[in-house]
């Protein structure tokens, strides 16, 4: 049996943090024993869904750096076989600190974006970027979730193409479609009206600005959305959506724990974002047998919608041509998205492939 320790800086609703409970809930026992480590566990949303038989350790930390003593002491108390964390910021810390952690330990970082596309909008992106090219190659693989993703990384930050491998983030399916089931009241119970979900934290990635400019530009009333989510922008947001006559249908519904209600009930789910990794928003949604109307996000996205039917991708990154893909789509046929289109994703696939590697990993 081999020992993976998780460590993840939260547990709350975003995707990275669904695909490490994920994990960490179905990973064959017979084979792995788990500790999962957090950073910070104010919001914890997804605390509940963390299995009894799983050693939970909160390090007691509102920020990463705070967490590097503790979490190196708490690696040298369990001494894992492997420790996997995610997201680029708490990969980097890992990385700089590998020279304190025991020899025996193999480190696999999973990264979760495009790094050129995050770091254009991150502070003091020149210093990180040579942060990701000095340390990120002291982890002993890096997992990215597409193609895109992984050339991203080899190619701009000298990550060894031979230490990385792809693997496509999983949906529980079954669970999806479960949840997604549940009532939920939209704001708006007009049956001639067309309605929108898009979701995800308000900020300036996911290009809800956009979205909202997009449909002032669309001029078509009978469309609505529903915005799910909360951050930083929410205010701007709102008084972008003011100002662009559109208060009284864009609808700010905040952080839902059931989003999948909402998604199956709309119309279409729209992704907006400017750049993505591997959304598992888009695979929920067409889980949910809810198209998908998106921007040309660098990352994932074409990857996941490539020949699916029903959903629509717009030519550029812009707010206009996000207009001209939602009109597409309102003028094609509207189908429902066909029940094999996440077969590939489906949880029992891809963790094979994560076991695979993990194994791999845990024996070298």
């Amino acid at each position: 049996m081999k020992h993976i320790a998780f460590v993840i800086p939260t547990l709350t609703g975003g995707g990275a943090e669904r695909v490490i409970v994920t994990l960490v809930k179905y990973l064959d026992r017979r084979r792995f024993r788990v500790t999962l480590a957090v950073v910070d566990t104010r919001d914890a949303v997804l605390r509940g869904e963390i299995p009894d038989d799983v050693e939970f350790i909160d390090l007691g930390a509102r920020r990463v750096r705070h967490a590097l003593p503790r979490i190196i002491r708490t690696i040298w108390r369990i001494r894992p076989d492997v420790l996997f964390s995610t997201l680029g910021h708490l990969n980097v810390a890992l990385a700089m600190v590998r020279f304190l952690l025991p020899r025996s330990v193999w480190t696999v970082a999973r990264e979760t974006t495009v790094v050129s596309n995050s770091l254009q909008v991150q502070p003091h992106r020149a210093a990180w970027k040579a942060l990701y090219r000095w340390f990120y190659r002291r982890h002993d693989e890096v997992i990215c979730q597409s193609r895109y993703m992984r050339d991203d990384l080899v190619r701009n930050f000298r990550f060894p193409e031979a230490r990385s491998r792809i693997i496509h983030n999983p949906v529980d399916v079954e669970r999806v479609r479960s949840l997604s089931a549940q009532p939920v009241e939209f704001p708006v119970g007009d049956a001639n009206v067309v309605s929108l979900v898009a979701a995800g934290r308000l900020d300036k990635e996911k290009g809800f600005d956009l979205l909202i400019e997009a449909l002032a530009l669309l001029e078509r009333p009978v469309v609505h959305l529903m915005l799910l989510g909360q951050g930083p922008l929410k205010a701007d947001l709102q008084e972008r959506a003011r100002l662009q006559g559109l208060a009284g249908r864009v609808h700010f519904v905040g952080f839902q724990s059931n989003p999948y209600a909402w998604f199956a009930r709309a119309d279409a789910f729209v992704l907006s974002s400017r750049y993505e990794g591997f959304p598992n928003v888009v695979l929920e949604s067409l889980a949910c047998g809810t198209p998908v109307i998106s921007t040309p996000a660098p990352g994932g996205t074409r990857e996941i919608l490539d020949g699916v039917e029903g959903c629509v991708m717009a030519e550029e990154m812009s707010a206009r041509s996000l207009a001209d893909a939602i009109k597409r789509w309102l003028d094609g046929p509207r189908r429902r998205v066909v029940e094999t289109a996440v077969d590939s994703y489906r949880v029992e696939r891809i963790l094979g492939e994560y076991e695979a590697a993990l194994w791999k990993e845990a024996r070298a």
